[in-house]
């Protein structure tokens, strides 16, 4: 890495260290001394489901910053149509095609703070959520904010829920193993292909089962559960399948 961006991501760590308004933190990934991966952390917009909660975020920094954006992704599971609930992927224009130079990690932290209050669901890394936010707003908050209990440390009383005193971390445990359970349950209609990849086919309209019976027929690769493009003739193949086309 050049000293020149030794010195911008020195400075830009530091500029954040220096802003305790924002109340939002960056430092190199388990505390060493490698800058190129960090940890990113702010808290959730108020007024919104993920209001309270800490949300942490991976960042890796290329070998091109600034001329290239970092490569984020959400540590905390997030409800969110905008950010995958199984990978923590994010769909936000800042961090790809409208990345310029002269933004910083900590604007796009901010980004990604003002993209919790602000969901894209016309835009989906998750079209499940996206669905849902669509079609069944109050149930998207609320697993929202399920998920911001649980996962980011949001406190349980708002909007009326009930605090539950001592017994709010035996409580919080249950919520997370029953979440989880449910959501083992919910993945193994993708009879182990990755989720994203199956959603994208998902969000042209087609449901889980009908996506993955064409995978199946094709014979598309599960790769371990792994998120990859596929190659133009297995879309061909999958697109048509869908449609019914012999």
């Amino acid at each position: 890495m050049s000293s020149n961006r030794i010195r911008r991501i020195t400075k830009e760590i530091a500029d954040v260290h220096a802003d305790s308004l924002s109340q939002i933190t960056v430092e190199p990934l388990g505390g060493g001394n490698d800058i190129t991966h960090l940890r990113g952390t702010f808290l959730g917009p108020p007024g919104t489901p993920y209001e309270g909660g800490t949300y942490k975020v991976d960042i890796k920094i290329p070998n091109e910053y600034p001329f290239r954006p970092p490569v984020m992704k959400f540590e905390t599971r997030v409800w969110h149509p905008n950010i995958s609930s199984q990978t923590g992927a994010i769909c936000l224009d800042t961090l790809s095609s409208a990345w310029s130079p002269v933004l910083t990690i900590k604007s796009a932290l901010l980004s990604l703070q003002s993209l919790l209050n602000t969901p894209e669901p016309k835009d989906p890394q998750d079209a499940e959520v996206a669905n849902m936010l669509i079609k069944r707003p109050k149930e998207f908050e609320r697993i929202a904010r399920e998920w911001a209990v649980i996962y980011a440390g949001a406190p349980r009383k708002h909007s009326g829920e009930s605090s539950g005193g001592a017994t709010d971390e035996s409580l919080r445990q249950q919520e997370l193993e029953a979440m989880e359970q449910e959501t083992q349950e919910d993945l193994s209609k993708y009879d182990g292909y990755n989720k994203d990849l199956v959603d994208r086919f998902c969000s042209m309209g087609f449901d889980v089962d009908r996506v993955v019976d064409a995978f199946n027929y094709v014979g598309v690769d599960r790769m371990e559960g792994e998120d990859y493009e596929l190659d133009e003739a297995f879309m061909g193949d999958i697109t048509a399948r869908l449609l019914g086309e012999p």
